[in-house]
Parts: C-alpha cells; structure tokens; sequence
C-alpha cells in the first residue's frame, strides 16, 4: 500500500499516524480567532491545521439553506458564507504563521476560486470534503496541480467512492481517503471504524478516519487499527458559538486525543518477543512466581507426601512442577515451616536409601 508525502511529512504504513486539527468555521469569521487556533494546535502536537476557504459568490447562492439554524446575526446561509471570508492576504499570513509553528497549513476549497486562492497560499495538498465528490469542475482544477488529494467519504457510497477514486488514480495523484460520517455530531454506532479494513483492501491507499464525534476515542481507536490520518474539528470551549462545537474536541479533548494515539502508536509499532520479554521480567518471574515449602515443620527421616508440602512465593527454589519428584523420598535434615526445598541443598533422599 503506497504512502505519500504532505508538507514533508510521509504519511501511510509505517509512518506515525498524521494527526489534523480542523477549525473549520470555528474562528467565527475572526482572524485573530483564526491565529489563535494555530497556535493551540501547535502547543497540543498536531502535524497539520486546517481551515475552509468558502468564496460565497462563487459556490453558493441566496437559496441555499443552513444545515442548522444557529445564528442569530446572518440573515441566510451566503451571508454566513460571507462572514467567514479571509481576503487573499490574510489567508497567505495564516499559511504562513502555521509554517512558523512547524505545522502542515490546509484549507478545503468549495469553489475553483477557492482553488486559486489556496494556490496563491501554496497548500501542500488538497481535502475534499464528500460534497464535492460530485463537483467536476473543482475535481478537474485540483487534479491539474499535481498535489495529494485527501478525500472524504462522509456522504459517498461505494459506486461514488469508486469512480472518483479510479478518477484520481488515473492521474497518478497521491491519494488518501478518510472515513468519515456526516453527521454533527456522529453516534458511536455510525463512526465506522469497521469500514476501515474494507477501504484499505478495497483501493489499496492510506486511509485515515475523519471523526465528528466531539469525543478522542474513536481517534485513539482508529491509531490502533492502522489508520495512517486521524482529523478532528477543534473549539476553544463547549461553550464556543458555532454549528460544529457539540462534534468538536476542546484543548483538553484534544491533548488527549493526540497523547493517546502517540501512546497507541508505541505499543502498536514496538513488538517483544515473548521470550525476550520473559527474560526482561525475570525480577518478576522471581517476585510472583512460587516455589515448594514445607506445609509445617518437619523432621529429619520424614516420608514426603502432598500433605507435607505447599507451594508459596517467591520463586527461586523448586517450581510447582517439581512437585512429583518430591513425594515418596525421605528427608535428610529438619525443616522449619516455609522452608523452600531446593535439589542443590541435598534436602532430600529416596526412601530407598
């Protein structure tokens, strides 16, 4: 399964998992707001941070409806989209202030202007949202640039997945695709993370998940199935304005999702032997395991049966497993209750003798 490259950093098997931070809509339409974002995700050990670039003039029109109902100062939908505009150069200074916090600056385009824009910033790749897996048109110009392409499932079924897939594939631009459910926020039963292996084996190309939970679980699960991309919408407070808070993660969600799936990472990416385990833990072995003793006190010339022996901590002296050989022979010395019997201490002879 080939991999590709992101803003420098190789993302796929084998390469640690490329955690993106979503502001999404999140900044309000603030820019200081925007900035602020960068700088969270950056203190929290996010590899990328990603915006959206809406042009209202050219993708929407004074008809299009809210997915839901939320603000009280935007007259419709547009003008919503208007108030989340950036002009060119403050989105080139956002580009910018993210590269100055080492982080991978990424914006979804919803318009070929959007594209253009996006272009002027020099975005390392592109990420598609499902709704514009039927746009053609933004297909087309996101193809000619030659950059990755991270695609979205959220709304798609399997026939629309397929063909913009061989679409892309066509073109020999690197793709990733992401799980992804469009519901805000989604129920654990509906995040599908069963439908990860089935991706990967379906078109053989890194596949992250795109989580609108507003919990780091799913995430932190998703590392442990292989994901090579976890991305989560990012609010400064479940207290914040806008439609995706209650799908979003605060700081702290946040700081436990990324120290979770570097956790997860670890202990996936590291494999002990057993053997070589068990000779690290020898000390262990030692401390819980158990050895025979002495039931009670016993005396010299006494014929061994189970009656006459336990098995206690620690181990060192003869195993549990030595048990057999013990009965039936004659004590050669006294023993003190819990005394540990040991072959090399010549505690024992055969009644024979």
């Amino acid at each position: 399964m080939s991999g590709l490259e992101i803003g420098g950093h190789r993302v796929g098997s084998g390469h640690p998992v490329f955690i993106v931070m979503e502001v999404g809509q999140a900044h309000d339409g603030s820019l200081g707001t925007a900035h602020a974002f960068i700088d969270l995700a950056a203190d929290l050990g996010a590899d990328a941070i990603k915006f959206q670039t809406h042009i209202a003039s050219a993708e929407s029109t004074s008809q299009e409806p809210f997915r839901v109902k939320f603000s009280r100062q935007d007259s419709s939908r547009y003008a919503y989209w208007q108030r989340m505009e950036f002009t060119l150069r403050q989105w080139q200074e956002l580009a910018a202030h993210a590269g100055e916090q080492q982080l991978v600056f990424l914006s979804s385009p919803f318009s070929v202007e959007a594209v253009e824009l996006l272009e002027e910033c020099k975005v390392p790749a592109w990420k598609l949202g499902s709704g514009e897996i039927m746009n053609t048109l933004l297909f087309e110009r996101i193809l000619q640039t030659g950059k990755p392409v991270l695609l979205s499932s959220g709304m798609s079924n399997w026939q629309e997945l397929d063909a913009a897939t061989a679409m892309i594939k066509a073109t020999k631009v690197p793709l990733m695709l992401y799980q992804c459910t469009s519901k805000y926020p989604c129920p654990p039963e509906e995040i599908g993370l069963g439908v990860i292996a089935e991706m990967q084996e379906r078109y053989q190309v890194p596949i992250g998940l795109s989580d609108h939970s507003g919990s780091s679980y799913f995430g932190i699960a998703a590392a442990a199935l292989g994901v090579a991309s976890v991305e989560v919408h990012m609010t400064l407070s479940r207290y914040a304005f806008g439609p995706d808070v209650a799908s979003s993660l605060d700081p702290d969600g946040l700081k436990q999702l990324v120290k979770g799936i570097r956790q997860v990472e670890r202990a996936v990416q590291h494999r002990v032997g057993k053997d070589a385990m068990a000779e690290q833990l020898s000390s262990m072995r030692t401390m819980f395991g158990r050895s025979i003793v002495a039931r009670s006190d016993l005396k010299k010339g006494t014929v061994l049966t189970k009656e006459h022996l336990s098995v206690k901590k620690p181990a060192g002296g003869l195993p549990p497993s030595a048990m057999p050989q013990l009965i039936g022979k004659k004590l050669i010395r006294d023993l003190q209750k819990d005394t540990i019997l040991s072959m090399n201490d010549a505690v024992i002879s055969s009644v024979s003798q």
